[in-house]
């Protein structure tokens, strides 16, 4: 079993070791689903031809679960997060937040990218200021919001610095904190911890989870890693290339926190690797 991260980070109050995910016990009263996907198929025209790059994907995901896609490089899975995000239209399909169909992006879902996204000329503050303030927000109300999420994510004695003078974890957790100060009740995560050392991942990793918890956030994270997916995830969305499409749903019904070593652990990574290894290069 990982350790607990260290104090001074996340201030986030957590749920008991054994709880479940929030799951649909926090969901609003009448809406089964925070994201619905609809046989969503997205081509791209090229040179030779339109490649499809997602076929028929079908996905739901309830509000305050914690859902991964994992799959091979393109097999879709930052296509998927985009339409979702309102960056891309689906050539068919659709996608629906909350009830109302995506048209394009929207305060309700904020993204988070493995290369962070932060504004380099803004400090550590303003950052996180931004989108309440291009949202029109008050200035005592972008105060207020942006110095709670500077004390969630343990930030205040980095507030007045900039990217450059950041670690690569302190840069995605103020990216983090720019998404929630931005009302985002849907986060949607792109291999974020990706380019992480191996340390500050699993941190990350921890706080995180703590922050889901305490917020009943819906998150969609994006991922190749199966350890990492079996960690996070109260499902795991398992897709395949050549065209990219969903070709398992697996529940993880493991107690948190989990424990890596575990039989169970390691009888589901063995589990979704066989998928991931059969379904990779199947005909269209």
């Amino acid at each position: 079993m990982r350790d607990a991260a260290p104090p001074g980070t996340l201030r986030t109050s957590t749920a008991p070791a054994d709880a479940p995910g929030p799951g649909s016990a926090h969901a609003p009263a009448g809406l089964a689903h925070a994201i619905e996907v609809h046989d969503v198929t997205m081509r791209f025209a090229t040179a030779g031809g339109d490649v499809v790059a997602l076929r028929d994907a079908r996905m739901a995901v309830r509000p305050g679960e914690f859902v991964c896609l994992i799959g091979a490089s393109g097999c879709g899975k930052s296509t998927l997060l985009r339409i979702i995000a309102g960056f891309e239209t689906a050539s068919s399909g659709g996608v629906t937040v909350a009830g109302r169909r995506v048209a394009g992006p929207g305060p309700d879902r904020g993204m988070v990218f493995q290369d962070y996204g932060l504004f380099p000329w803004l400090s550590v503050r303003e950052n996180i200021a931004f989108g309440p303030r291009a949202r029109g927000k008050a200035r005592a109300e972008v105060a207020a919001t942006t110095e709670r999420f500077l004390d969630m994510v343990g930030l205040r004695s980095f507030a007045s610095s900039y990217p450059h003078q950041l670690s690569g974890g302190m840069k995605q957790r103020v990216a983090i904190a720019r998404v929630l100060a931005n009302d985002a009740r849907v986060v949607l995560m792109d291999e974020p911890f990706g380019a992480l050392d191996a340390m500050t991942r699993e941190r990350l990793q921890d706080e995180l989870l703590a922050l889901w918890r305490s917020t009943a956030l819906t998150v969609v994270f994006v991922t190749h890693a199966i350890e990492e997916a079996i960690l996070l995830a109260d499902r795991v969305v398992v897709m395949s290339p050549g065209p990219g499409r969903i070709v398992e749903d697996v529940a993880v019904a493991l107690p948190r926190p989990r424990d890596v070593s575990s039989p169970e652990f390691n009888a589901l990574r063995r589990t979704l690797s066989a998928l991931l290894h059969s379904g990779h290069g199947r005909a269209a």
